[in-house]
């Protein structure tokens, strides 16, 4: 209780583990009791976070290497739905000013850390231009699928190059780039796209379809 009278409601209990799309994450509203949000997270040990009203979620993929060097892609612009990253956009919709805030911001991080890898940064742009970052995860992450065919390198090589020692590669933006999750049953239709100038279509092969799973994922590249 102590906690909601400093932060405030609404908030957001999240479990200090294992936490993604939504999951283990209670909304603690004006009417709504502690114990009870507490109770739907598995009574695990929880953050509490107050509400954020930012303009958009924005992420920065990064890559250290284990002489220090830092190469960051173009920061990406998120939307969301029911939780679930649903559209990444490239390049965010952000000033020059704010975009090279947020790589700085995420080459600290990095380095802070003493990382080695590829690393997400996740931020709040808020509205009056400042930027609050939200989550860090330090993996190859959904928000850098779009590398996969709109970057000159990837997420995911670019991480094996970091940690095998080689160097890192310059990350160069192929044009103005879509990542759309196929999420649940979306899967199903995923023949739509084949057909789709400069679309590429990626399934992860998993047995199991479920509501709010994510099954695969469609690049979209256009000319800058």
């Amino acid at each position: 209780m102590s906690a909601i009278e400093r932060i405030g409601r609404p908030a957001v209990l999240k479990t200090q583990r294992f936490g993604y799309d939504g999951k283990g994450q209670a909304t603690i509203g004006r009417d709504t009791a502690p114990e009870a949000a507490w109770g739907e997270v598995g009574r695990l040990p929880c953050i509490l976070e107050a509400f954020v009203p930012f303009a958009r979620e924005v992420s920065v993929v990064a890559t250290r290497a284990h002489d220090g060097t830092v190469e960051c892609f173009d920061v990406t612009e998120n939307e969301h739905r029911d939780h679930i990253l649903k559209i990444s956009r490239v390049p965010a919709a952000l000033p020059d000013a704010a975009v090279r805030e947020a790589q700085r911001i995420a080459e600290t991080i990095a380095h802070r850390f003493g990382y080695v890898g590829v690393l997400a940064v996740e931020m709040f742009a808020l509205g009056d231009g400042g930027l609050l970052v939200n989550e860090i995860a330090p993996r190859v992450h959904n928000s850098g699928h779009w590398t996969l065919d709109g970057a000159s390198v990837s997420q995911f090589e670019q991480h094996i190059r970091a940690v095998a020692g080689w160097p890192l590669a310059k990350p160069i933006r192929h044009g103005r780039v879509e990542m759309i999750n196929l999420i649940g049953g979306e899967v199903g239709d995923y023949q739509k796209w084949l057909a789709v100038p400069g679309a590429a279509v990626h399934l992860y092969g998993k047995a199991t379809v479920r509501p709010g799973r994510k099954m695969g994922h469609v690049t979209r590249v256009f000319a800058d």
